[in-house]
């Protein structure tokens, strides 16, 4: 064992990211909406919806929490509200950790 040990661990900014990204692929739901946009990178919540064989609006409350922690974008195409991956680092340890 060391014989010095550090005992000072502030939390950070960056720490507070990666927890919130951890928490969200701790649901199973939402890892699942992961494994799809990893393979599919951009879908309308409809097409979601049906590959997980589950409701628009059980898979828009968890796109929501998605997109506010930054693991995915929306965009708006006429009636229809479509996500994409977000490129940044959350994103990029959830699919080293999923894939």
């Amino acid at each position: 064992m060391s014989s010095t040990i550090k005992t000072h661990y502030p939390l950070s900014e960056e720490i507070t990211q990666k927890a919130k990204v951890l928490s969200v692929a701790g649901d199973a739901t939402r890892m699942r909406i992961l494994c799809f946009m990893f393979d599919n990178e951009e879908a309308c919540v409809s097409e979601i919806a049906e590959a997980l064989d589950m409701s628009v609006a059980a898979i828009s409350h968890h796109l929501l929490i998605m997109r506010d922690s930054n693991i995915l974008s929306a965009q708006r195409m006429g009636k229809k509200v479509c996500y994409a991956l977000e490129d940044n680092e959350g994103t990029q340890l959830l699919k080293n950790y999923i894939c």
